[in-house]
């Protein structure tokens, strides 16, 4: 977990302190002790990494990163060279499913689709790139839920079956007669980047099928992985 210091210590201090919450740091004296730092030094930069979003603490769970790495990551995933990194992945999925395929990040309480390839069927889902959709429903935004920066709580059944597994379903929960199939897309340290997800009609993307579809979504996923460094 050791950086490389530079010459700017406050930078190398506050970086020392997320890299502990990163790596499972929850309370003030879990951090303190991880990092070295006096109690007062690492009680005034979480103090400002709070200020900035970069830190949060959740009652019941302690320090975690902060909303601010959501937005960032968000506008990390609009950059050119990571969407053309994953396009032909895309394209893929849709040629070998003959179903839409789709890569989500998280905005806030959102997901935003950043990309997207339709199915070359009549009937298929069609989601535009840029679309905000709901976490709450769609296998996606249970994904974005399952691997973000908060665990599941242990009452929530559907997100630890959806880690346990690899991957989420749904059916007709985002828009009537629509089913999805995701997988998470990790980066370093275990890192949710993305979402990336195939869609189509109900009556085509059944359970069975979503039984196929989501372990050959793991492993698209994987290839990804490996390719921005996990």
């Amino acid at each position: 977990m050791a950086k490389e210091r530079t010459a700017v210590g406050v930078l190398d201090r506050s970086v020392a302190i997320l890299d502990a919450v990163e790596f499972g740091a929850r309370s003030f004296t879990g951090i303190a002790e991880a990092t070295g730092l006096t109690k007062p030094t690492a009680h005034r930069l979480i103090s400002a990494l709070e200020s900035h979003g970069l830190l949060m603490h959740v009652t019941g769970v302690g320090y975690t990163l902060g909303p601010r790495f959501l937005a960032l990551a968000s506008s990390a995933m609009h950059e050119l060279p990571l969407q053309a990194l994953i396009r032909p992945f895309l394209e893929e999925l849709a040629r070998t499913t003959g179903e839409s395929a789709q890569l989500y990040v998280r905005d806030g309480e959102r997901r935003i689709c950043v990309d997207a390839v339709e199915s070359d069927n009549e009937l298929r889902t069609i989601v535009r790139v840029g679309a905000s959709l709901p976490l709450d429903k769609g296998s996606a935004g249970k994904v974005l839920l399952a691997w973000g920066p908060v665990p599941p709580r242990e009452g929530d059944s559907v997100l630890i079956a959806t880690r346990r597994r690899g991957w989420a379903d749904s059916y007709g929960e985002r828009e009537e007669g629509v089913a999805s199939v995701s997988a998470p897309i990790l980066g370093p340290h275990e890192q949710l980047l993305a979402a990336i997800s195939v869609s189509g009609p109900e009556a085509r993307l059944t359970a069975r099928q979503a039984k196929r579809y989501g372990p050959a979504l793991v492993e698209t996923a994987s290839r990804i992985e490996a390719l921005v460094g996990r």
